[in-house]
């Protein structure tokens, strides 16, 4: 296992690049904000990606900016330097791809595609089997078991067959238990109708269609060694048992100050490893608690910067760990503040694309790794 610590100088060298105030220079421009001799990408170890979530689709269009990927030339340009790995925020989900039964989408996914393949980027698809962002359609159709078979069986093969070859990664099933490691069969319309036995057969359509992509389970609250990730675990050695094509396991990592860091993250990582399976952290972000507005303090930058280079070193450390995703920047375009309001401040690029202090200890756990 490759075994990563910042040594004391690295960290003394990251407190310095805390903000006096805690806030970013206003006047510094999009263009120019961003002047790190190495970015993210090459700071990372051979093999390794570095991903970030592209903004827009979903909940973004209710939002009172213009979609990111088509209308931010400075959002375009750090996510094509920044990064290695690409994800769709929203714009691969059902309820983007699948306006009606017959009808599928693709023209924001197909972009999103192109510009990785232009900038020699990864990408992971993201999601096949979930129970959220369905559309009306779907959920109040009242279909027969019988039909819903046959509906996710032309998405899963239509979907992943049209990207054959160009996504690296899927996640198949996404946040199938709750927290505690009950299988969602209320709220899954999937499972709630067809059974658990619809995941096997989801992750067996997808390898069909593309046998050179890695499979995942994908989830959140599963940094831990706990309930959920437990039942995961279960999960995975009985489809493996049967043959199933499960390649993968990742936690999206979605974190927050108050709630503590998952101090089992790279047990749990190893153990799903020792099962043959690759691992990721997928949805990276650290979000905390600015009641009224506020701006974060030098200390909440502080312990934002640890956690980000503690889930990392956690990825780095399990040697089947080889894609780390954070998930999105800036905050003006992250999920958290409509998510949990009075939190934000949860991703690593200031609003004018300044970098913060958690950027800072990537970059220097990646050339520490490398």
């Amino acid at each position: 296992m490759r075994q990563i610590r910042l040594s004391a100088a690295v960290l003394t060298a990251l407190a310095l690049t805390l903000p006096a105030t805690g806030v970013a220079s206003a006047d510094i421009r999009p263009e120019t904000a961003h002047r790190q001799d190495t970015t993210l990408r090459d700071a990372a170890p051979s093999g390794f990606v570095i991903g970030s979530a592209v903004a827009g689709g979903g909940h973004h269009q209710d939002e009172d900016y213009p979609d990111p990927f088509t209308g931010d030339q400075a959002y375009r340009q750090l996510l094509a330097q920044e990064f290695s790995s690409l994800s769709a925020e929203n714009q691969m989900k059902w309820d983007h791809l699948r306006p009606s039964p017959d009808e599928y989408a693709f023209e924001d996914a197909d972009a999103i595609v192109e510009f990785a393949q232009a900038n020699g980027q990864d990408v992971r698809g993201h999601t096949l089997l979930w129970h959220s962002q369905n559309p009306d359609w779907l959920e109040n159709g009242n279909y027969s078991p019988e039909e819903l078979r046959a509906i996710l069986q032309d998405h899963v093969e239509t979907v992943v067959g049209r990207y054959a070859g160009q996504i690296q990664q899927w996640d198949v099933a996404n946040e199938i238990f709750d927290d505690g490691g009950n299988l969602r069969t209320g709220d899954n319309i999937w499972i709630r109708e067809l059974g658990v036995e619809i995941v096997g057969d989801a992750f067996r359509w997808a390898h069909a269609a593309d046998p050179s992509a890695e499979l995942y389970f994908n989830d959140y609250n599963v940094e831990d060694v706990n309930a959920k990730s437990n039942a995961y675990y279960e999960l995975t050695q009985e489809l493996l048992a049967e043959g199933v094509p499960v390649h993968g396991f990742s936690a999206q990592t979605h974190l927050a100050l108050q709630y503590g860091f998952p101090s089992s993250l790279q047990q749990n990582l190893e153990r799903f490893e020792a099962l043959g399976l690759a691992t990721a952290l997928t949805e990276v972000d650290v979000r905390m608690q600015l009641p009224d507005g506020s701006e974060p303090t030098e200390q909440q930058l502080e312990e934002q910067a640890d956690y980000y280079a503690r889930a990392l070193e956690a990825c780095l450390n399990v040697s089947g760990c080889e894609s780390f995703t954070v998930w999105g920047f800036p905050d003006r375009y992250s999920w958290v503040p409509n998510t949990f309001p009075g939190e934000g401040g949860a991703t690593i690029y200031w609003d004018d694309y300044a970098t913060k202090p958690a950027y800072d200890a990537l970059r220097e756990t990646l050339l520490a790794a490398s």
